[in-house]
């Protein structure tokens, strides 16, 4: 396709999202794209290092042809070739999420003619995205319900401000994508989570973590969170944090977490995940707001109709929607178009 499309990267929530999803469904449905205004809103215009390691991820994967890939580029073309499948590196060399690297990589690893192996460094447990246990613990099971799979092997943590962490994830590609249908969710069969701890940093933080959580979901039955210390050889850095699950009798899986910073209190930590999981269950969402604007990329290019019941609906999966609908309506795909209701 010689064609064009053009998306303003500085709409909603105009930042990294929107890069993700564009170049995700760009690889997938060989569709080129141009990205412009990218983070225009933001202190640091432009790509920055965890965007691009992104983009180049999956640029390798397919092959693609690219237009002003470089730190801070506020406009980036990108032409897909074919998504191929084999063993693909990408690092960081920064704290950077590893699981955003994995929210862009994944659903083109899905749809690759061969299987996938990505080897993902960086950060596993940072600020402003999910962490790494989230993306296998809950948002694993929420990907099962398309009829995909992956399999995780963390072999080391890497945390804020030196990264340095290590995950290999193994995708098996599909042929097409159920629809799915998450609006009864059922009853909640119970709660279970990690309170961790790395570094020189003293396991009793992990139960005052435990503790706090506890206490905010004393009105639920079934809690469990296991407390535990980072072995050095796996976790050399300091860090502390706390990962909540739990599942329906519906299937549904829902999470929360949180992550501790130099002075904070460890008991406020655990409330803080705990309070959001208690909200997402008592709004009688199938998704929670971690999971929102990942399942809407899938929900757009499964067959078939699909529809998710959520709370509050998140600025990032208004963006979502909105790049899945404007690469519908310009390109007239069947079957491939997210529409308020999903």
């Amino acid at each position: 396709m010689s064609q064009i499309l053009d998306i303003d990267g500085s709409v909603l929530e105009g930042g990294g999202q929107i890069l993700r999803i564009s170049i995700s469904l760009s690889a997938i449905l060989g569709i080129p794209v141009r990205v412009c205004n990218i983070r225009a809103g933001r202190s640091k215009p432009g790509l920055a290092a965890q965007h691009l390691k992104g983009i180049q991820l999956v640029a390798t994967m397919c092959q693609a042809k690219m237009k002003g890939a470089n730190i801070g580029s506020t406009e980036i073309e990108f032409i897909p070739g074919k998504l191929r499948g084999g063993h693909y590196l990408a690092d960081t060399q920064t704290a950077g999420s590893i699981s955003l690297l994995l929210q862009v990589a994944l659903p083109c690893a899905l749809f690759a003619d061969s299987a996938v192996t990505l080897d993902l460094r960086g950060g596993t447990n940072a600020d402003m995205a999910p962490q790494i246990d989230y993306m296998e613990r809950v948002f694993r099971n929420v990907l099962k319900r398309f009829g995909a799979d992956f399999n995780m092997n963390i072999l080391r943590r890497g945390y804020f401000p030196k990264g340095g962490g290590h995950v290999r994830v193994k995708i098996n590609p599909v042929r097409s994508l159920n629809g799915v249908c998450l609006t009864e969710r059922g009853h909640i069969l119970d709660i279970t989570g990690t309170s961790f701890v790395a570094g020189t940093l003293p396991i009793k933080l992990a139960y005052l973590m435990a503790d706090g959580a506890k206490r905010e979901l004393s009105s639920e039955h079934n809690v469990n969170i296991h407390s535990y210390k980072e072995d050095r050889h796996m976790a050399p850095d300091n860090c502390n944090g706390i990962i909540l699950s739990c599942s329906s009798s519906s299937g549904c899986a829902l999470g929360a977490g949180a992550l501790g910073r130099r002075g904070s209190d460890a008991a406020d930590v655990g409330r803080a995940a705990a309070v959001e999981l208690r909200d997402t269950l008592r709004s009688g969402a199938c998704l929670d707001p971690h999971a929102q604007d990942q399942v809407i990329v899938y929900m757009a290019l499964a067959e078939g109709r699909s529809c998710a019941r959520v709370g509050d609906v998140t600025l990032h999966t208004r963006t979502a929607i909105f790049i899945c609908e404007t690469i519908a309506n310009s390109f007239n795909y069947n079957g491939f178009l997210c529409n308020d209701n999903a």
